[in-house]
This record gives structure tokens, C-alpha cells and sequence, in this order.
């Protein structure tokens, strides 16, 4: 066979899932044009083979060449060239046929015209023209195998894989389809087809008989009928056609002479020793000349398997009859079967045993969640995590508000109201300013929830016995912290002039303070301004946030299935094989979703402005573009768990397991600041937490983008971590 003509090539090719060898060391060729047949039992490593040969599972051992390239190293530039038709049906069923079949012209990039036209050639050779418009699920079997080989033959490939083509279908069906497959061949197009009829197998040109992972024999089927140990020298095989042949079986088995019996369809086919005349098989039976029809016959394929399917179990290696022998001992002993007998008249039922079979269904289920580690991670864990937040990092005690102070008098008196305020531990000083511009910046950028202005005179007037003001500016978008600053701003001022004026009267007989009036006062107004809500509004507080945790909820949960699905569907197999990449599979299923995204902010911040009254007083373009990055983030966090979950149920635990912290640890609820240090530092990596402040700023207290800087620089920083996680974590292969 020349080196051009050889189109597959494996070499000892093996695989290995932990212990278990799924193929051991299996080597052929496959010339051009071949239809070549892969046969053997269900579980003998016949689709395990083609995955490594479609380069979207790597082999242990050994190797293999596809089109001359290397069937794993090389598999991106292979698929070009390469069909493939799984085992299962692997299209999208709530996608028309015409609709799926336009979705892989594209995939293997195929120009619109280019596509009209094979579009044409595939559904005239195929047959499916009446049912273009019809959905791909509501097909019967033989039509859904009937599209996915046109899907497979889109691209006019060279080589053709076909995982059990006809599995599941009508016998009509089956040969409709074998008719396409000798067509295809007769155009040049290269055929591996995986099969465990007999049938299928006389139709192809060449044969392996794959068993317990090992590839047992290869040949043209004729060559394999000739085989010597098939039919052994000194043997003669009969096709015995007798009334009641399953009766006749057990009797003949037991004869001398007979080394196997078989039943096909009404006759028996056995194969004797040539001692055994057909007039002694005939004595055997019983049965006169007239009710026994004898006839020589040769090997047919399906004697072939089964003949060295019995040597292998015979004469193969050790570990080979230690893996029959265990798989054997599993399996139940046959049911006895007795005589049974009608009732003459219909009794009353008896109650069966209520609590039968109750510890049997409990040890079910335990190997179910023993088997299921993100399930006893759920039950587990995640209460642990509920208990830790609740009840040590979420306290509704309200401490450490952030404060920037403006100090523009700088001595002993205006020192200690600064020291008093940081004293009542309710506020903690974040930043000393030295200019207004400064100051306003600090609390429209949300580092600061409260402003104290001390006015330059603030010491000369005290001293000389006049009414001060003190400036308390209020963060009002948080109305939890809001009303704590300004009832703890107002009892301090109280507290600070009551001091002032008992020190002033021990020492004279006057007044402590009058104000500009001539009217007696306290020494210092304390006066209080609530900025961006002054009504305490709570909907001004949640409703942003609540915007934040609206869209993340909807694009996580959304995202989330969608790689998932397409595994569990066994379309994603499917688009292993296609030269789609990464990136573009990914970015693919990430665009429409944030495009449906984008119209739901569209709503709900339409629902905040005229539903709850809470309008958007800064930049509606910054916020939409920063909205925007921040569903590209959530997006990315959806599709990284799908790459880690295996079924839509844990897609789901896991999404629960992520909203679960953003809703308590983002700011949404409670104050961050207040959260152990610990769980403080945790918030950090919560992408939510950075667009709660972004909408909060925006909406409420008209923070600029400079404003916004921290928020944006975390948010792009949380996006590009998920994003590349995504990808790294998601491999074209199995």
C-alpha cells in the first residue's frame, strides 16, 4: 500500500480512564476510499477510537495520522477536512433542518454562496428536501440520521467518521442510509463506520473486530471467512432448517460431533466434525428425512466473531481472563422459571409488605450523593458559609463611617471637635483635605459618607463668646448609615456645646454664647445636610443596587447552562470536531446574552426612574458603558461555571453558591465597612460590589468617571480574571 493511498495510520494506540484500559494497543490502516468497519460489542472501545482519531481525546499511548498529520498535535488543521456523525444524535432540535445545516456551513466557513450550494447538493443527496422547515426534534430516527450526515457532509469532507450510524433506526432507514454510504464511497470519500451488526459489516470493504479493547482481527470479509481457525481443518458447517428449531438447539448442542449450534432466524446454522455424516445429524434429531432440510454453507461474518471471540476468552492474556472472569461473576444467575397457574376467580389483593424494599432505595441513594461531590459541597459547605456570614460578618451595628474633614482654622479648639467625632467610634476619619474641590470630590466619590467643615474663625469665635457653625455634609444614598451620622453628629454637637457652656459658666456671670441676633445660644450649631437624599428615601439606597443584583442573577443563570446544556445534549462533542475555536465558541454564546442583557438594563432602569422616583443625576451614557463591562463580567462568570459544572444541576448550585455572597457581601444589604477584616478583603474579588458603587455614584451623587476610577479599575480587573479562567479552562477536547 502506497504511503499517498494510507489516509489513517494508528500505532499501538491505547487509552487509559485510571485503572481501566478502554483500548489496548490497536493498530490498522485505512486506505483512501475505503469503507472500513469498526465491529465489536457495545463498550469494546469502538467510539473511544474515534475521539482520539478526531484528535478531541488524547491517546495514553501509541499514536495516530489522520491525512498525514498527527491525529492530536494536529487536530485543529485536521477537522477542516473531517466529518463526523455520532453514536447519538448530536443537532439541535429546536433548530429547523434547513437552520442546522446552515449553522455548520458557517462553522467550517463556507461563503454564502458557497453555502446555497452545498446546502443543495447535501439535502438532494440525502433526501430531506420535504422536511427543510420542519424541526430538527420532530424528525423520526431515520430522518434525524439522514441530517446529520448532510450536516457531516456540508463541507464536502475527505474523510468520513460515523459512530454507529444506524443505531436505533428502522431496517428500511438503515439500508436508505448504507445506499448514501456506498455513494459517498463510490465519489471517493473515505468511510470509518463503527458498528455491532453483522449485517452492516458484510457491506464493508474492510473489517476490525474489536473485544475487551483489543482489536482481534483485520481483513476484507471474504479473508476473514477463510480464516483456518474459523472453520478448523476436519470441521463442515450445515444450515439445518428443522420444525421447532429452538427446541432442536439445546439437543444438537449436546450430540457428539457438534462443536456449535447457533440459531439464525428459522434455521440453525452448526458447525460439525466430518465424521459426523448428515444422516447421523439427522438420527440425532429424530425426525424423518421429510422434516429435516440439511445444506452446506460457509462462514458467514457473524461466525467469524463469534469463533474468536471464544479463543480470546480462551487463549488471551491473563489479565484479560481476569477482567471475563470478574465481569462474569457480576452477573445475576438466570431466573428460575416454574409452572404457573390461573385463578379460578379473581381474589382480593393482598397489601404488600409497606416498608419492603426501604434499605435497599436508602443505599441507592447514598452511592447517588456519595457519587455527586458538588451536591455534599452544597449541603455541607454552603449552610457553614450562610451561618459565618450572618452571624460574624453581617452586623447591623453601624460603625466606622468613612469621614473627611475640612479643617480650616487648624488649632486647639477645632482639633478637639475633630478628636470628639472620631471618639463616638461611629465615624473614622478617611482623609484630611486642605480645599473645597477636595472635599466635595471625597463624598461624590463614595470614600467618604461624611463631611465636617470647620470654618477658619471657629476658635476666635468661641473665645470670644460667640455662636460657631459646624458644616456635618451627609452621604444620604445609604439611609441606614445616613440617619446614624446625622443623630450621632447632632447628640455631639449638643454634648460639645453643653460642655463648653458648664466651662464658661463656672468661670462668669454671663452668657456662654449668643448668636448674631444678641439672642443667648449655644456655643456651636451643629448643622447637618443630607446630600443626594435628603428624604431618607430607602429606595434610593436598594433599588440601584438592586439593579446590580437583578443583572448579574438573570446573565449568571443564563450563562451558565449554556455550555452545560450542550454537553448534556452531545451537540457539544459534535462541535469538537469543527474548526471552530475557543475563543469564538466562548465569545459566540457570550454576545447574544449580553445583548439581551443590555435591553434589560434598558427596563429596569426605566423601572427605577419612573416606578420609584429615583433619577439618574449624573452621566446615563457613563453608566450604560460601565453597565455594559460589567455584564461582559458576569457573562464570563456564567461561562466559567460552565465549564466547571458537568450537568444543568450543578450549573445551578454552583450560581447559587456565587449569588450567595453578593448579595450579603457586596454592599447591597449591609455596609461592607463594618465586616471583619477577613471577609472585608474578600469583597474585593465580588465583581458586584464594584458595580453597586458605579451605579450608586452615578445614579445618586452624579460621580464622574474620575470620581468612579477604583470601582471601574476592580470591575475590569474581576472581568479579565473570569474571562481568562474561561477560557483556560475550556479545551476543545473531551
Amino acid at each position: 500500500m502506497n504511503d499517498s493511498d494510507v489516509v489513517i495510520e494508528v500505532r499501538d494506540l491505547t487509552r487509559r480512564f485510571g485503572d481501566f484500559t478502554a483500548v489496548r494497543n490497536v493498530s490498522f490502516a485505512v486506505k483512501r476510499g475505503a469503507i472500513f468497519g469498526l465491529l465489536g460489542p457495545n463498550g469494546s472501545g469502538k467510539s473511544t477510537i474515534i475521539r482520539m482519531l478526531l484528535g478531541i481525546l488524547p491517546p495514553s499511548d501509541g499514536g495516530a495520522t489522520v491525512l498525514g498529520k498527527d491525529a492530536y498535535v494536529d487536530s485543529e488543521s485536521i477537522k477542516p477536512r473531517v466529518g463526523y456523525m455520532s453514536q447519538h444524535f448530536s443537532l439541535y432540535a429546536d433548530l429547523t433542518v434547513r437552520e442546522n445545516l446552515e449553522f455548520y456551513g458557517r462553522i467550517y466557513g463556507l461563503s454564502s454562496e458557497r453555502l446555497e450550494q452545498r446546502k443543495k447538493a447535501v439535502m438532494d443527496l440525502t433526501g430531506i428536501n420535504d422536511f427543510v422547515n420542519q424541526l430538527a426534534g420532530t424528525l423520526s430516527g431515520g430522518w434525524k440520521q439522514r441530517l446529520a450526515l448532510a450536516c457531516s457532509l456540508i463541507h464536502e469532507p475527505d474523510l468520513l467518521f460515523l459512530d454507529e450510524p444506524t443505531a436505533g433506526i428502522d431496517p428500511v432507514a438503515r439500508r436508505h442510509l448504507w445506499d448514501l454510504l456506498f455513494e459517498l464511497s463510490g465519489r471517493g470519500v473515505t468511510l470509518v463506520v463503527t458498528t455491532h451488526y453483522m449485517d452492516e459489516a458484510e457491506r464493508c470493504t474492510d473489517v476490525g473486530y474489536l473485544y475487551m479493547s483489543r482489536l482481534l482481527v483485520l481483513g476484507k470479509p471474504g479473508e476473514l471467512k477463510a480464516l483456518p481457525q474459523i472453520t478448523p481443518e476436519g470441521t463442515k458447517r450445515y444450515e439445518v432448517r428443522v420444525p421447532r428449531a429452538t427446541e432442536q438447539l439445546s439437543m444438537l448442542r449436546q450430540q457428539q460431533g457438534v462443536r456449535d449450534a447457533t440459531l439464525f432466524g428459522e434455521t440453525l446454522h452448526v458447525l460439525i466434525d466430518e465424521s459426523v455424516s448428515p444422516e447421523k445429524l439427522k438420527e440425532h434429531l429424530g425426525l424423518s428425512d421429510q422434516e429435516v432440510e440439511l445444506r452446506p454453507i460457509s462462514p458467514s461474518l457473524e461466525d467469524v466473531f463469534v469463533t474468536l471471540t471464544a479463543n480470546a476468552e480462551k487463549e488471551g492474556a491473563d489479565e484479560l481472563k481476569e477482567e471475563i472472569a470478574e465481569e462474569l461473576s457480576d452477573e445475576p444467575g438466570e431466573a428460575q422459571v416454574g409452572p404457573t397457574s390461573m385463578p379460578k376467580s379473581v381474589a382480593k389483593r393482598k397489601p404488600g409488605k409497606t416498608l419492603f424494599g426501604l434499605w435497599a432505595i436508602l443505599m441507592k441513594e447514598f452511592f447517588h450523593i456519595r457519587r455527586q461531590p458538588i451536591t455534599l459541597f452544597f449541603m455541607l459547605v454552603v449552610p457553614v458559609m450562610q451561618t459565618i456570614i450572618f452571624g460574624y460578618a453581617i452586623d447591623t451595628e453601624i460603625e466606622n463611617i468613612p469621614m473627611v474633614v475640612l479643617d480650616l482654622d487648624g488649632r486647639q479648639h477645632a482639633r478637639e471637635v475633630v478628636a470628639a467625632f472620631l471618639n463616638t467610634r461611629k465615624f473614622q476619619l478617611e482623609q484630611r483635605v486642605y480645599d473645597s474641590e477636595s472635599f466635595h470630590r471625597a463624598l461624590t466619590s463614595g470614600r467618604a459618607k461624611v463631611g465636617l467643615k470647620i470654618p477658619p474663625n471657629f476658635s476666635d469665635q468661641l473665645l470670644r463668646g460667640e455662636q460657631v457653625q459646624l458644616q456635618v455634609l451627609i452621604d444620604g444614598s445609604d439611609s441606614q448609615v445616613a440617619t446614624t451620622a446625622q443623630s450621632t453628629a447632632q447628640l455631639l454637637g449638643l454634648n460639645l456645646s453643653m460642655g463648653r457652656a458648664k466651662s464658661v459658666a463656672e468661670t462668669l456671670s454671663v452668657a456662654p454664647a449668643r448668636d448674631e441676633n444678641g439672642e443667648i445660644a449655644l456655643p456651636i450649631d451643629t448643622r447637618t445636610r443630607l446630600l443626594y437624599n435628603p428624604d431618607l428615601d430607602s429606595a434610593h439606597f436598594f433599588v440601584p443596587g438592586l439593579i446590580g443584583i437583578i443583572l448579574q442573577l438573570v446573565t449568571l443563570f443564563l450563562t451558565s447552562f449554556a455550555i452545560v446544556r450542550e454537553r448534556e445534549h452531545g451537540t457539544l462533542e459534535q462541535l469538537f470536531v469543527t474548526p471552530v475555536g475557543r475563543m469564538g465558541l466562548l465569545l459566540g454564546k457570550l454576545f447574544p446574552y449580553a445583548m439581551i442583557g443590555f435591553v434589560e438594563l434598558l427596563i429596569v432602569l426605566s423601572v427605577m426612574i419612573y416606578a420609584f422616583g429615583v433619577p439618574v443625576n449624573g452621566s446615563i451614557l457613563l453608566l450604560l458603558a460601565l453597565s455594559m463591562l460589567f455584564m461582559v463580567c458576569s457573562l464570563g462568570l456564567g461561562l466559567f461555571v460552565s465549564t466547571v459544572a458537568t450537568t444543568q444541576l450543578e450549573a445551578v448550585q454552583f450560581a447559587f453558591i456565587i449569588m450567595l455572597p453578593s448579595v450579603l457581601l457586596s454592599g447591597f444589604m449591609f455596609p461592607r465597612s463594618e465586616m471583619p477584616l477577613p471577609i472585608y478583603v474578600i469583597t474585593f474579588a465580588i465583581p458586584v460590589t464594584y458595580f453597586i458603587e458605579i451605579l450608586r455614584g452615578i445614579v445618586l451623587r452624579a460621580a464622574d468617571f474620575w470620581d468612579l476610577i477604583p470601582s471601574v479599575l476592580g470591575l475590569t480587573l474581576c472581568g479579565l480574571a473570569v474571562l481568562s479562567g474561561s477560557v483556560m479552562r475550556f479545551q476543545k477536547r473531551l
